[in-house]
């Protein structure tokens, strides 16, 4: 071999090892900056996990379609048996979805609520028909977005760290992602109070009320995950044994009263009104210290969103989840229509109203609406 070979193998060397080393930053930097969400195969199960801590794991579009073609996949996947989805931080399972990107997005006069929300309600509506146990581990804050992630579900783990609401009639909104369904499907009347109220369910209320399926210690959790990814081709009752054996080894709260039970018929007798105007006189009449409670909350809210979030789930309990998710894909679309300002006018002179103790006016204010 010639001195030129010997020059020329040693020049490709040297290219060679500049590309392997560029290789690696550029491996380095794709594990560095994390995903927003995770997507894995491990054990016997598809783990996807929420990964915005600092955002409360708040749900963006971008996540949406990363998880939802995952979740096709794993369901036709033989070799997968069930689906976690979790929340990484120890705050939230998920906050909700990004609110802040879909109101700037629309100042900006780009049209991401469309298909935001259609996106969002497709993967809603796959959790539900999923075929293979879906397990959510709600740990943490769990509204809006994150509801929608997990409720459908077949099982739902809340923990003591949990926090479930559905706070849209407070921002002008009404509690979607199927909370026309499942609400008013709850005991007696207990969705329509959590749904025009925003009222927050925490710990071992989360599944009392129906929202979870199960309960478990936060500090059992991981434990908890790694028996179900050990399982060998685990079926649904499977699955359910695991989480019922480890709930009835959980402890925490375990004595602690049910938070709304006590008050369980004054919300059946106050919340079975066809109107807002009739279920805020019956809180009235009632005069109890929760009744003059909820009263001073409901007169917080938009009253826009109060009717139409009472219309939605009286519409919704007759509905099947498919037609829910297609009306309020329509009410999401009416409700982003309306201009910003005039939202803004609706919501500050009620606020004005109620503070100066306007009563009938509110109400005529209702009735315009």
């Amino acid at each position: 071999m010639g001195q030129q070979d010997v020059w020329r193998l040693l020049s490709r060397f040297s290219s060679l090892t500049r590309a392997n080393v560029v290789l690696q930053h550029l491996r380095m930097s794709v594990h560095t900056e994390a995903a927003d969400v995770l997507l894995e195969r491990r054990g016997c199960a598809g783990v996807i996990t929420l990964n915005r801590p600092k955002f409360l794991n708040a749900l963006s579009l971008d996540m949406i379609r990363q998880i939802y073609p995952q979740l096709k996949t794993w369901e036709q996947d033989p070799e997968t048996y069930l689906i976690i989805i979790k929340g990484v931080g120890g705050k939230a399972f998920c906050a909700g979805g990004d609110i802040k990107a879909i109101t700037e997005a629309k100042k900006a006069g780009q049209s991401l609520s469309q298909v935001f929300f259609r996106e969002e309600y497709i993967l809603n509506n796959a959790i539900a028909s999923c075929q293979k146990p879906y397990v959510a581990l709600i740990d943490g804050i769990t509204m809006g977005g994150g509801v929608g992630l997990s409720v459908h579900g077949r099982f739902r783990v809340a923990t003591e760290r949990s926090l479930f609401a559905m706070p849209e009639t407070g921002i002008g909104l009404f509690p979607d992602v199927g909370g026309g369904y499942f609400l008013p499907r709850l005991e007696g009347k207990l969705g329509y109070f959590l749904a025009l109220t925003g009222f927050r369910l925490k710990g071992r209320d989360v599944h009392r009320a129906g929202v979870a399926t199960h309960f478990v210690d936060s500090e059992k959790l991981h434990k908890l995950e790694e028996e179900l990814l050990a399982l060998k081709s685990p079926s649904a009752e499977d699955v359910a044994g695991v989480l019922e054996s480890y709930q009835a080894e959980s402890k925490m709260d375990q004595d602690k009263s049910v938070i709304f039970e006590e008050h369980m018929d004054k919300i059946n007798s106050c919340f079975s009104a066809s109107t807002v105007e009739q279920i805020i006189e019956n809180l009235r009449q009632d005069g109890s210290p929760f009744a003059v409670e909820q009263l001073k909350v409901i007169n917080k809210m938009s009253p826009t969103s109060l009717k139409i979030t009472l219309r939605q789930l009286m519409e919704g309990s007759s509905k099947t989840l498919q037609e829910v998710l297609t009306m309020e894909y329509r009410l999401t679309q009416a409700c982003m229509a309306m201009t910003f300002t005039k939202a803004l006018e609706l919501f500050s002179l009620t606020k004005t109203r109620v503070q100066s103790g306007n009563q009938p006016s509110y109400r005529k204010l209702l009735m315009k609406i």
